[in-house]
C-alpha cells in the first residue's frame, strides 16, 4: 500500500536532481548563467549540490521500498 507515493516520490527526486545537473552542466559548460542576478562561483557549485542531495534523496526512496 506504501510503494506507490514511495515509487512517485522517488521517481520526481531522481527525474528533478538528473535534469537540474544536465542543465546546470549545460549552462556552465556555455559560461551562461546558472542563476539570475547571482554569482557563477556560488550559483554553479549550489545548484550541483542541490541536483546531488536530490538523487540521495531519491535513491534512498527507493532503498526503503
Amino acid at each position: 500500500m506504501e510503494h506507490g507515493p514511495a515509487i512517485f516520490a522517488a521517481a520526481v527526486f531522481l527525474l528533478f536532481g538528473a535534469a537540474l545537473l544536465v542543465w546546470t552542466g549545460a549552462r556552465a559548460a556555455r559560461g551562461a548563467p546558472v542563476a539570475e542576478g547571482v554569482r557563477p562561483l556560488m550559483a554553479v557549485p549550489l545548484a550541483l549540490l542541490a541536483g546531488a542531495v536530490s538523487l540521495a534523496l531519491g535513491a534512498w526512496c527507493l532503498g526503503r521500498l
